[in-house]
């Protein structure tokens, strides 16, 4: 189930890259047509997929207050102990 979004549109960007050119009208332009429907397809599908794998592992998350931190911790049942907690100032001597 984690694969259907990657197949679906895999699937989509398919048919504009390789069935749209295919079925492209005959004319004096149909060699441009079918570059253009390849490269969009191609380049479409690239642009979704970096932007797909760049939401498996971000590299920037939230900025969240530490009440927030500490409601949400509470809320979903991990309580934390501040007394464990490390303090900022006294990170660095």
């Amino acid at each position: 189930m984690t694969y259907l979004p990657f197949f679906v549109f895999t699937g989509i960007f398919a048919i504009v890259g390789i069935v749209l050119p295919i079925v492209a009208p005959k004319g004096p332009n149909r060699g441009i047509v079918q570059c253009v429907l390849i490269l969009t397809g191609a380049c479409c599908w690239l642009f979704w997929l970096c932007c797909y794998m760049a939401q498996m592992n971000p590299l920037i998350g939230p900025k969240l207050h530490q009440n927030t931190i500490l409601i949400m911790a509470r809320e979903w049942g991990n309580m934390i102990n501040l007394t464990e907690t490390i303090e900022p100032h006294a990170v660095g001597h």
